[in-house]
């Protein structure tokens, strides 16, 4: 079967994957209604399109904290990715860079930082979980500094791990071959089988839940990489986030992954974008499955996504080939969008170009 489009991946990878791997990638909390509104919403938002303009050539570059990147999809941070394909994050760090944009490696890697820095040049961010051991975070922070990471994508909204019932009835556990390789050595790098969730017990066990805005001055204090706090949902703690030193947000609702039932990044992103006013970048992930759903969300604001899930069913399904393949989609499908929609140039793709659920006819341009 040919490949068309990024979701067919997920059937794949459904068929070659354990239960208990697919599981793990593919749900979310509690009744998961959070997870399908992920999607769901980005029906609700619909094209003005703009005709007659010459859009023979299309610019889809951009910067991300002063890096060059060919285009505003970037790959979010996704755990154990070596459950998936046994080259893991090594073939999704070579795609993103082969892709020319950026990849977010997660705290909970089964490749470590030194180990990703080995496969080549590539512009890279590092995802922070902090633990209980501040140690062990300021020598986390400083190895993927000094492995030539460029920022740090801090996860505020993961004091507990969110209630995930296929992996309670899963008993989900790393397995016994792989391990949390940026914890190696650190006696942190192992997850014990549990009555429910390893990874539940797990958090448990590590996860500094006194967490507050005060760490996100501290974080400052142990690295020049700029911070991006990832988990905003509202206003408020946008405007709190600046106040912090936060150099962008990352509108995320943890895949759906955390609390159920909060919106869905795309219908949170334009609050957050309005309280931001402009003083620091705001990128989203979360639902994102088609280079229309890229349009959308800068013309709501945002100045680049992050996927996740299509990275994982990809790289199950197809290895290497497989997440260069989705990053290639995404950014046809965009360009195809930026076309048919009269944009030359990200600047030129303005809030004019949709109209959402909640606009009124007021809120629509004066011919």
């Amino acid at each position: 079967m040919e490949i068309t489009n990024v979701t067919e991946y997920e059937k794949i990878a459904k068929e070659k994957l354990p239960k208990m791997v697919y599981d793990y990638y593919a749900s979310g909390a509690e009744d998961q209604w959070t997870l399908q509104e992920n999607r769901n919403a980005f029906a609700r938002i619909l094209f003005r399109p703009r005709i007659l303009i010459d859009v023979n050539k299309i610019d889809m570059t951009t910067t991300v904290l002063g890096f060059k990147i060919s285009m505003p999809i970037m790959v979010a941070p996704t755990a154990m990715q070596k459950m998936a394909h046994p080259e893991g994050e090594y073939a999704t760090a070579r795609a993103a860079s082969a892709a020319g944009t950026i990849m977010t490696l997660s705290s909970w890697a089964t490749s470590s930082v030194e180990e990703v820095a080995s496969t080549g040049p590539g512009i890279r961010f590092f995802q922070l979980y902090v633990y209980k051991n501040r140690k062990v975070v300021e020598q986390l922070v400083r190895r993927a500094e000094k492995a030539g990471f460029k920022a740090i994508a801090l996860t505020v909204d993961t004091p507990r791990l969110g209630r995930r019932e296929s992996d309670i009835k899963n008993r989900f556990t790393l397995p016994s071959n792989l391990t949390l390789k940026n914890f190696e050595g650190l006696d942190l790098g192992k997850m014990d089988e549990a009555n429910d969730s390893g990874l539940a017990s797990y958090v448990a066990g590590q996860i500094d839940r006194t967490l507050s805005w005060k760490d996100v001055q501290w974080l400052q204090t142990i690295t020049n990489m700029p911070i991006l706090v990832k988990g905003v949902l509202t206003g408020e703690d946008a405007r709190i986030a600046i106040q912090a030193g936060a150099a962008g947000i990352i509108v995320s609702n943890h895949g759906a992954r955390q609390l159920d039932y909060v919106p869905a990044t795309i219908s949170a992103l334009e609050e957050v974008v309005k309280a931001t006013q402009g003083r620091v970048p705001v990128f989203l992930d979360g639902g994102v499955r088609r280079g229309t759903d890229v349009f959308k969300a800068l013309a709501l604001g945002a100045s680049g996504i992050f996927i996740g899930r299509p990275v994982v069913f990809s790289l199950a399904a197809e290895g290497e080939a497989g997440v260069r393949k989705v990053l290639q989609m995404l950014r046809e499908e965009f360009e195809l969008t930026m076309a048919l929609s009269g944009c030359r140039s990200l600047s030129e793709i303005t809030r004019n170009h949709i109209v959402t659920e909640w606009d009124t006819p007021r809120h629509l341009p004066k011919l």
